[in-house]
């Protein structure tokens, strides 16, 4: 496996490839991120994984200085999961000049839930995907179905800007109790861990509310919201919603998805489940 560290040596090692399979990272990987690069064994060769810590996603305050790195051990994990190329660079390589040019997602999709707490993340996100996809110049890309707002927002730049790469959605990996794998849950405290897969179950219990008919879908999710903040959590949102758009359910929805993002002492934690209206279908 090669390790990499500038657009140069990336765009060499890739210029005779027209098949590669793209899973972007921010490292300290965990086995989610490893089912990721799996799935794209099954989508393309060679398979290639960049880890950067990307400034332009972070806002002020949130933990871009303390986000672990921790290449050596993610570098032996992609190796043996089958990566056959790293991309490494740091933040002078991707941004060598002030990145005035940015990416502006629409606002129908990151004008709420994550976008409403997190300004500029998405538009941060975006703007790096660009970047790393005109170095790998991928067939495929891999992304996990955690970030499902984002994920929603990479699709939909992929489609805007004509890029021929198919986008790959891989499933949330979880915990025995449910929390979803994220390199954020190295944050919790042991009693915080405990309670962290409480998001989780709040979430089942709509989609299990919804598929035996509930209708009300605000009482829904406020009745989460609350429950979560008497146990101590802090809630962003909990947000039942259509799961194509991420617009407001109607009776045409084919697929929904519930999510979540709330604040377990100093750490937030996200998940969503994305699921069929009734039991039926």
């Amino acid at each position: 496996m090669q390790v990499l560290h500038t657009a140069a040596e990336l765009r060499a090692a890739l210029a005779e490839q027209t098949g590669t399979a793209f899973v972007p990272t921010m490292g300290n990987l965990h086995a989610g991120h490893v089912s990721l690069v799996e799935r794209a064994r099954q989508h393309g060769s060679p398979v290639v994984t960049s880890i950067f810590v990307n400034p332009l996603q972070f806002g002020v305050g949130e933990d871009f200085e303390r986000y672990p790195r921790t290449l050596d051990a993610d570098c032996a994990k992609l190796e043996a999961a089958g990566c056959d190329l790293v991309f490494a660079p740091d933040v002078a390589e991707m941004y060598p000049v002030p990145q005035s040019f940015t990416v502006q997602p629409s606002a129908s999709l990151t004008q709420d839930l994550d976008g409403a707490f997190r300004p500029g993340h998405f538009s941060g996100v975006a703007t790096v995907v660009l970047k790393l996809f005109n170095l790998v110049q991928p067939r495929v890309a891999v992304f996990g179905k955690k970030d499902y707002q984002q994920l929603l927002v990479i699709r939909e730049l992929v489609r805007q800007f004509n890029l021929p790469i198919e986008i790959v959605a891989g499933d949330t990996l979880r915990e025995p109790d449910g929390l979803a794998m994220s390199s954020r849950n190295g944050y919790l405290g042991t009693s915080e861990r405990i309670q962290s897969a409480q998001l989780h179950q709040a979430l089942a219990d709509i989609v299990a509310a919804v598929q035996a008919g509930e209708h009300d879908v605000e009482a829904l999710c406020a009745k989460a919201r609350r429950h979560l903040n008497m146990g101590g959590w802090r809630v962003d949102y909990i947000a039942l919603r259509d799961a194509a758009t991420l617009g407001t359910t109607t009776s045409d929805s084919a697929r929904l998805v519930v999510l979540g993002a709330a604040w377990m002492g100093k750490t937030r934690l996200i998940d969503n489940l994305d699921f069929t209206p009734s039991a039926q279908t």
